[in-house]
């Protein structure tokens, strides 16, 4: 039986492991690894296009006899790089301190070279407005280049929804296919947030509870995500499916009874108090 969310294990080691007999899924693959001080850990890529996002500390990639340097203090603190790798690579990963980076993959032919992509490589932009506003890092999408992989981290303030419109990529009117999970964390660390995915067409209805360090698998449907108002909210979206190379740039589809809000995103706002006696305002 496929499992939609899961939760991290102590480390060292592999704290958490996505794969398609876990997903219910055929491409993706996807982990969070914490090396302790002085550890390494070796990673074949076989058939498959990885990509290793850090999420804290230092380690060293040697792959090909080249060392890539990953850092990063946290996710909330600052962007990384990206290290590409494409199939049929041998890499060693070692910390002298310890670090903690994610790991994913998906089917290739190899037809691009070992890279490391920098923060300034890539795109960041500001999407939605009002309760819905959130940062959105193009970290390994089109057109950075790979075969299968896209990626994202997203960055959801206190009390704002990302995805807003719902969102689909299963084949549903044209969208394509791809799956994805969602690795999410909190700061401060005991934050929580709530995920659903959702079809209109089927009684197919997830929602799920997520906290620090959780993953959710998106199968099918409509997707997306509310951060609790007392917390900060990222995530690190793998998604791999059948669009290859350039096709990785086609949107996914929006629901449209929801799509009104674009470039609305104060209309109607409710003022209160909204009904009843008179009220002081809010905070005051």
């Amino acid at each position: 039986m496929a499992i939609h969310q899961l939760s991290s294990n102590p480390g060292p080691g592999t704290v958490l492991e996505v794969n398609p007999e876990i997903a219910g899924w055929s491409v993706l693959d996807f982990a969070v690894v914490v090396l302790g001080e002085g550890d390494a850990a070796t990673v074949h890529t076989g058939e498959r296009e990885v990509a290793v996002v850090p999420q804290s500390g230092s380690f060293t990639a040697t792959v090909d006899g080249a060392h890539y340097e990953l850092r990063r203090s946290s996710p909330f603190a600052e962007m990384a790089p990206v290290l590409y790798l494409p199939p049929g690579r041998t890499v060693v990963l070692s910390s002298v301190t310890g670090a903690e980076y994610a790991i994913g993959g998906a089917p290739a032919e190899g037809r691009y070279p070992v890279r490391l992509i920098e923060p300034h490589e890539m795109k960041a932009e500001v999407r939605g407005g009002g309760g819905a506003t959130r940062q959105v890092n193009h970290i390994l999408a089109h057109p950075l280049p790979a075969e299968r992989l896209i990626l994202y981290e997203v960055y959801v303030p206190r009390g704002k929804w990302s995805g807003w419109p719902p969102h689909c990529h299963d084949g549903w009117e044209g969208s394509p296919y791809l799956e994805e999970t969602y690795y999410f964390r909190f700061n401060p660390a005991d934050g929580w947030g709530m995920h659903r995915n959702y079809r209109l067409d089927s009684d197919f209805d997830e929602v799920f509870s997520v906290s620090d360090r959780d993953v959710v698998m998106v199968t099918k449907g409509f997707h997306s995500s509310a951060a609790s108002p007392g917390n900060h909210m990222y995530f690190l979206n793998y998604l791999a499916g059948t669009p290859q190379n350039e096709e990785r740039a086609i949107p996914p589809f929006f629901q449209p009874e929801y799509r009104w809000i674009d470039g609305n995103w104060d209309q109607d706002d409710m003022v209160l108090p909204a009904v009843g006696p008179d009220l002081p305002a809010a905070g005051s």
